[in-house]
């Protein structure tokens, strides 16, 4: 006999089962997390948003990139920002706490999740349940992002940072991608393809910066807000 399934018609419902209508009463939730994160990290002052893989481990030359670079921008009296996981962030809080400035953690509730890195100062711990809401301070109370190599999460607070720069929905701050190897493929493509085929504008390319160099990068940051007031991005 053969599969007759793929002839059968979807069946769609009219409206969603009214057993999940308790999802509305979820916006209680996520407006705490939105005024418990709005509210700390405002009085933690300006910081530096690091984002890079968490599957990078310590010894590995971006890992000590990271750490070196974060206990360069605590030197200029930024504080650090990363999700409070292993790897890059891991790797950003250590450099913050050795240059005694201030190590924040951002962490998510996920499955098996060993929460925050030893190196998040204990009064700099924000926990967080829904990733949107996570996302949105990344950016609200960031000077600037420093990218590493990473994965899917990294690519996606990198292009969300631009989209919202390109699109003037937030203020305008200094974006750095450290890791010329890992990130040519990438930015040639962007230069080549995007810029080419008209998607993006040929300036758009101007709202990052491309280095190998931690003193590069955190001048980049300052020399911009030499120029600009540090306040929250929106």
């Amino acid at each position: 006999m053969g599969n007759n399934k793929e002839n059968e018609e979807l069946k769609v419902p009219e409206h969603f089962d009214d057993s999940h209508s308790s999802d509305v009463w979820s916006i209680f939730k996520i407006m705490g997390e939105f005024v418990d994160g709005f509210d700390k990290l405002f009085k933690i002052g300006p910081c530096v948003s690091f984002f890079g893989s968490a599957r990078t481990t310590e010894g590995d030359d971006y890992y000590e990139l990271a750490r070196s670079t974060a206990h360069k921008v605590t030197d200029q009296g930024f504080g650090v920002i990363t999700g409070g996981g292993p790897g890059i962030m891991e790797a950003a809080n250590k450099g913050a706490q050795e240059g005694d400035g201030k190590s924040v953690g951002l962490g998510v509730t996920l499955p098996h999740e060993q929460g925050v890195n030893t190196f998040v100062d204990n009064d700099y711990i924000i926990n967080f349940h829904y990733f949107f809401a996570r996302k949105v301070m990344f950016v609200k109370y960031a000077q600037g992002f420093i990218v590493f190599p990473g994965g899917f999460g990294t690519l996606d607070e990198f292009f969300e940072a631009l989209t919202l720069i390109q699109t003037k929905k937030i203020n305008t701050f200094p974006i750095v991608l450290i890791g010329v190897d890992y990130w040519k493929g990438l930015v040639d493509w962007i230069k080549e393809r995007m810029v080419e085929e008209g998607t993006i504008s040929a300036s758009d390319v101007d709202l990052f910066h491309l280095t190998d160099d931690p003193d590069e990068a955190v001048n980049i940051i300052c020399e911009f807000y030499q120029k600009h007031t540090l306040s929250p991005n929106f």
